[in-house]
């Protein structure tokens, strides 16, 4: 998206059942159902969100609740005051303290590469702060 171009926004009154897709950075701030598919651009998931979906984005930052898989080229976010249940595959990761997550990671290469990393198992926890890259393959959680 060329600078200084603002997101489209699902505002917090808006419910959406279905598959949303473009090609735009988005701002979720009602409620989607279904699927949210933006290749190329950032998709963020407001504090007051709350998405039941399968996400995939270039950059994933989440700031309310998503239950669903993310996929993202690049990087997601887990901010803190996020909820997050459902599997994790991204270039990056970033957990903010006081973000909960709960589901397996998968870390990849920039070249996309499936093998790069991976969290193994399950986890259920609230993050004091985690940040992976493929550099550092293995995330620790400590529940508090």
């Amino acid at each position: 998206m060329p600078s200084g171009e603002a997101a489209a926004v699902i505002g917090k009154s808006v419910q959406i059942r279905g598959e949303v897709r473009g090609s735009e950075d988005l701002q979720v701030e009602g409620q989607v159902d279904g699927t949210i598919a933006l290749t190329e651009s950032r998709l963020t998931v407001g504090a007051h969100a709350r998405v039941q979906a399968n996400l995939s984005a270039r950059d994933v930052i989440v700031l309310g609740h998503v239950t669903g898989e993310i996929r993202a080229t690049g990087r997601v976010e887990l901010r803190a005051g996020s909820t997050v249940s459902g599997d994790i595959h991204a270039g990056r990761l970033s957990i903010e303290e006081n973000a909960v997550y709960c589901g397996k990671v998968e870390l990849t290469s920039s070249a996309g590469a499936n093998a790069a990393a991976s969290a193994g198992g399950e986890r259920a926890a609230t993050a004091s702060h985690a940040t992976a890259t493929p550099a550092t393959p293995t995330v620790a959680l400590g529940a508090h």
